[in-house]
């Protein structure tokens, strides 16, 4: 620290290079805030899933319903700790482009099932009383400005009209990896009213007692199930998400090669700057020298001054990322987590660091192994 002044002084020297380099590190950290943040957002729900769950679903499709009698014979498998179920909605509230999942629960057993979303216990009493009650994600209230006692009105798209509901809750969750801009009502309301469909729902939850259960009780839900008109497909909610995430292809295969070309553009560019800086000084090293500087502390200098570069660019860099993920989800609803964690923010600032290591590290060996009387002849 006490040659911190030397430092800063080699800096201001040029201070337009200085201004570009530290730039460019802030321009590469922001986008590795970004690609972390995306990643996150997609991947994020793996490592959330819990061992206990399994999702169920028709073996055909997704979008393919399956019948309301299947919960009650699901709860008699056993290994089978609780069961509940979804229908997905699709309605539209004002614009299509405002896009956020809207589905039915069945309030009997959600609970039980997802015990991580957190709902105060007046809100739910009020979802219970009122058969066109809704609870939202804290996320998705404030993006529409939805207070407790509002009136929204959604368009369905699957079944069409108007569908009015209460908002009557704002539901949190226990972790920040899980989405809190879902929109959830009464499987009952949609049954009564629907037109087609009816006696059907879209998939099923089931907690197991033990996760190590998982894999003979899903097995058995869809031997159970097989050769029916309705077979099934159950896996743990773990694989259920992943294969949502590799629908959309290897994403972080795309990422790490984004980062590494960004990063490795940015050593190239950095070292680059490092050596001509050293080579301008050659006089000025030759005199450290003779001053009594050791080799050492000629390549400490070299290597710290492209570490500050590095730290500097790096604060930047993820303090602009972070400030964007704090205003939400940019896409409006398809990214439903938008978090940049303060371990990826580490990482990236560590990152940055190494860079900055790596490429100090050549021009300060070149530094320290100048001889005295080769620098003063280069001047």
């Amino acid at each position: 620290m006490k040659y911190i002044h030397l430092i800063l002084k080699n800096l201001k020297r040029k201070k337009m290079r200085a201004v570009l380099t530290i730039g460019s590190f802030a321009v590469a950290l922001f986008l590795f805030g970004m690609l972390v943040t995306i990643d996150t957002s997609l991947s994020g729900g793996l490592d959330v899933a819990a061992a206990n769950r399994l999702v169920i679903r028709n073996k055909v499709s997704l979008i393919m319903p399956l019948p309301f009698s299947y919960g009650e014979r699901m709860r008699q498998i056993d290994g089978v700790d609780e069961v509940t179920h979804f229908v997905w909605f699709g309605g539209v509230y004002q614009d299509p482009k405002n896009f956020f999942a809207n589905y039915t629960i069945d309030p009997e057993t959600v609970r039980r099932v997802y015990p991580e979303y957190l709902i105060p216990d007046d809100q739910w009493a009020a979802f219970l009383g009122d058969r066109q009650a809704a609870l939202v994600g804290k996320d998705l209230a404030k993006r529409f400005e939805w207070k407790v006692g509002e009136r929204v009105p959604l368009e369905g798209t699957i079944w069409q009209g108007v569908w009015e509901f209460n908002v009557v809750g704002i539901y949190d969750v226990s972790t920040k990896d899980l989405p809190t801009s879902d929109f959830w009502f009464h499987y009952d309301y949609l049954e009564e009213q629907r037109p087609f469909m009816k006696g059907t729902t879209g998939w099923y939850a089931v907690r197991v007692v033990d996760p190590s259960l998982s894999a003979d009780v899903a097995a058995a839900i869809d031997d159970r199930f097989a050769n029916s008109p309705y077979e099934t497909k159950a896996e743990t909610e773990k694989a259920f998400v992943a294969g949502f995430v590799n629908q959309m292809g290897n994403i972080r295969l795309l990422m790490i090669s984004i980062g590494g070309v960004v990063f490795f553009t940015l050593l190239l560019v950095t070292g680059n700057t490092m050596a001509i800086a050293v080579r301008e000084r050659f006089g000025e090293i030759a005199v450290m020298k003779t001053i009594g500087f050791p080799d050492g502390s000629v390549l400490g200098l070299v290597i710290a001054e492209s570490m500050t570069v590095a730290a500097l660019g790096g604060v930047i860099g993820l303090g602009l990322a972070k400030l964007v993920t704090l205003g939400g989800d940019p896409t409006r609803g398809i990214l439903q987590v938008f978090y940049l964690g303060y371990d990826s923010m580490a990482a990236g600032f560590g990152l940055a660091l190494a860079v900055g290591v790596i490429a100090g590290l050549v021009p300060g060996i070149n530094a320290m192994r100048l001889r005295i009387v080769d620098a003063l002849r280069k001047v």
